[in-house]
């Protein structure tokens, strides 16, 4: 996705819009405010997770081509969202108590002013229950913002699990 041009300074209003965006989406999510998170993605959003391998140094990949955990747009993230609030969630129930964990953000400029793109690392705690342990997930994200309807949306997401092997039970939540 990169073809940014150069990195903003931190100070640069539009890094601390990015990171401030970055801020809030873990809030929503941690508060589970669903419905508020999916008006913070732009219509066309693409939300993906590849599936990581693990290969011989200089191999030339780290995914498996055409495999992902999820592959995700606005219309399938609505109906996950929907069936949060249904009876058949089974892999919520009882709600995982979730805190997003986000650093090293980054921010590149992109080749028109309506776009950012904001690298991220991300550390998710979750803990469902009381007898199940707790997991912890560490990735990398890579977002476009777009700058529409007078604020920033998240466009596209693209998340690189740093284990090649998933120690969750599932991933009924969003990163």
């Amino acid at each position: 996705m990169r073809k940014a041009l150069r990195s903003l300074p931190f100070g640069d209003t539009r890094h601390l819009q990015a990171h401030q965006f970055l801020v809030d989406e873990a809030y929503l999510l941690d508060a589970k405010h669903y419905e508020a998170w999916l008006d913070t993605l732009t219509d066309d959003v693409r939300y993906r997770m590849p599936v990581r391998v693990t290969t011989a140094r200089g191999a030339g990949f780290d995914t498996s081509p055409g495999m992902a955990h999820f592959d995700e747009d606005k219309y399938s993230l609505s109906q996950r969202v929907a069936r949060m609030g249904t009876d058949h969630v089974w892999a919520e129930d009882p709600p995982s108590r979730l805190r997003h964990f986000i650093t090293n953000v980054r921010t590149f400029e992109s080749d028109d002013a309506e776009h950012l793109v904001v690298e991220s690392a991300e550390l998710l705690f979750r803990s469902r229950g009381d007898v199940n342990e707790s997991a912890l997930m560490s990735c990398g994200r890579e977002d476009l913002l777009r700058w529409c309807d007078d604020r920033w949306k998240l466009a596209r997401r693209t998340i690189s699990a740093d284990e090649s092997v998933l120690r969750m039970q599932n991933l009924a939540v969003f990163l």
